[in-house]
Parts: structure tokens; C-alpha cells; sequence
């Protein structure tokens, strides 16, 4: 199993009321310099909320929620400190009540 640490809020606050574009981006690019490979995901109404021992988190999110997952602890921390309203943890993955650490709830448009 894998350790995924996350950073939570809504989608509104996180993909909209922040500048959080640009910062991924930037994130992106010094990765490609470094050759290192990407770890963080954005993931939009996230089904790992769905599981039993996250449901105190997830009633403290307002819904549609945004998580940005990582396998980096570090980031995730260092997001929580550039952002101020989210909820930050971790899980393992995969397990039985979270099978795909990045699968989204959200249904796509046609």
C-alpha cells in the first residue's frame, strides 16, 4: 500500500478562489527540469471521501469537494501553509474501502 496525503477543500475555494493554477504549473515545470516524475493529482469530488473512516472529514468539507492528492508529504504541507481554508490528511491506498486513491466522482459531460 501506498500513503497518500491530500489537501481538501471546495471546488469552488480551490480550483477557482485560488491562484492555484500557476502554482501547479510552476510545480510542473521544476519537475520536468529535475526529471522527476509527477506526484500530485487534482481530483475533483474525490471518491476517497466515500470511505467509512473519512466521513468525519468529509462532513467538514463543503460539497462538490477538490482534493489535490500526493505521495509527497511535503507538498501537501507546504500547500497547507499557502492555503488557509482546507482540511489536510492522509490515507492507504488501495484497500478495500479505498480502491483507486484517484478516482473521481464526478460524472463527465458529453
Amino acid at each position: 500500500m501506498t500513503t497518500y496525503s491530500y489537501v481538501l477543500a471546495s471546488q469552488k475555494f480551490l480550483l477557482e478562489e485560488e491562484p492555484l493554477e500557476e502554482v501547479l504549473k510552476e510545480r510542473m515545470r521544476d519537475y520536468r527540469e529535475k526529471e522527476k516524475e509527477i506526484d500530485f493529482w487534482v481530483v475533483k469530488q474525490p471518491a476517497f471521501l466515500e470511505a467509512p473512516e473519512m466521513a468525519q472529514i468529509k462532513a467538514k468539507c463543503p460539497q462538490p469537494a477538490a482534493a489535490i492528492v500526493s505521495t509527497n508529504p511535503q507538498f501537501i504541507t507546504w500547500l497547507k501553509l499557502r492555503l488557509e481554508y482546507v482540511v489536510t490528511g492522509e490515507f492507504e491506498a488501495p484497500s478495500d474501502s479505498i480502491p483507486d486513491p484517484l478516482k473521481s466522482l464526478e460524472m463527465s459531460q458529453a
